[in-house]
């Protein structure tokens, strides 16, 4: 289920993502396709402006461990 949220005062999407989300990674790119014309307002958004939030459907990144004493 898609959440609404406002932006704060010099909010940008990847914070608006963090607080939402908790990581930003794969995230910023479907809310970006979920908001059209979101990016057209820069890299700071407007306070007030609603965006929607959709439902995360990846989840983070592996990432590849290195273990120097192998």
């Amino acid at each position: 289920m898609a959440v609404t949220v406002r932006a704060n005062q010099h909010d940008t999407v990847d914070a608006l993502c963090w607080r939402h989300y908790g990581r930003t990674a794969g995230v910023t790119e479907d809310v970006l396709k979920a908001n059209p014309g979101l990016a057209d307002y820069g890299p700071t958004l407007p306070q007030g402006l609603v965006v929607t939030m959709p439902d995360a459907q990846r989840t983070a990144p592996e990432r590849q461990m290195v273990n120097l004493w192998d």
